[in-house]
């Protein structure tokens, strides 16, 4: 009997030690799992679209979409979630649906997405968030700029807005950190110990000093709805929280997030963004304040 018991802890202890080892050697594949192939601008079918390229400070190129603001118009620049590309349909229709007022977008594609060059990593994300930032700054100015990030994005977006001009930040699903998504989904992996990439917007938010938007759904399947609660409530900025009740991961558009997503941007740009505000979204174009 005790030789069983032997066995079988250690063809457990196997079996685990794979398992983790997999998650190591395999976690920026499953962490970046981009689409590398480029993409062409067109597909997007948005007027005054251009495609640009941008150059980082250690020497890639990123492939860029962008579309320049009408008269008096904010700039977003757009940091998209870790799956695919630009081209994805939800993202070209959330394009569509921010620039339609004249909103100006600059939206780049992450190293190694996109036909952008390279391999994705924190330290490289964050290389090109600064990228897209000089650029947009460059030719548009600083005093309509907004950073906006989607999903893994938000941890571009927050680190930009800690450490360069901006008139207000969009988080669109963020978390508290990679690792701790992450923990959430191999709870039996030291996740904090092994990951290499992993965002901690949690340490740095309270360094934001510009207006916040967070958008979070309340059934988000990927990056539970607490991160987002939790890392508003770290920030020390004027803030809004709008919670989607049945708003999922990658459908807050679809729940009624552009108006809210205007009005915030009109009321950075006049400093009528003021303390901590939670709107409560329970339908389409309905919400009610808490």
């Amino acid at each position: 009997m005790i030789k069983i018991a032997l066995n079988a802890a250690a063809l457990f202890a196997i079996v685990y030690g794979l398992i983790v080892a997999g998650l190591v050697v395999f976690q920026r594949d499953l962490l970046f799992p981009a689409d590398a192939a480029p993409i062409d601008g067109s597909v997007a079918a948005i007027p005054g679209l251009e495609q640009v390229q941008i150059e980082t400070s250690d020497g890639e190129r990123l492939n860029a979409w962008v579309v320049p603001p009408a008269p008096g118009r904010a700039v977003l620049v757009f940091f998209h979630g870790n799956a695919g590309n630009l081209a994805l349909a939800f993202r070209v229709s959330r394009f569509r649906q921010l620039v339609a007022d004249g909103t100006g977008l600059v939206a780049v594609s992450y190293r190694g997405y996109g036909g952008s060059t390279g391999s994705p990593s924190e330290a490289g994300l964050h290389r090109d968030g600064a990228a897209a930032y000089a650029y947009a700054a460059h030719r548009f100015g600083t005093e309509r700029l907004f950073a906006y990030g989607e999903s893994l994005g938000t941890g571009v977006a927050v680190r930009l807005a800690a450490e360069q001009r901006l008139v207000g930040v969009i988080l669109e699903a963020p978390y508290l950190s990679t690792a701790k998504v992450a923990a959430g989904i191999y709870p039996f992996v030291p996740v904090s110990l092994l990951m290499s990439d992993q965002f901690r917007s949690e340490e740095i938010v309270d360094r934001i000093g510009v207006p916040m938007l967070v958008l979070h759904g309340m059934r988000d399947g990927v990056i539970p709805f607490a991160h987002g609660e939790a890392l508003f409530g770290l920030a020390i900025t004027a803030r809004r929280f709008v919670r989607f009740v049945d708003g999922g991961h990658v459908d807050l558009f679809d729940h009624g997030a552009v108006p809210h997503i205007r009005r915030f941007i009109a009321d950075a740009l006049t400093g009528r963004v003021i303390g901590a505000d939670v709107l409560t979204v329970s339908a389409p174009q309905a919400a009610g304040r808490q």
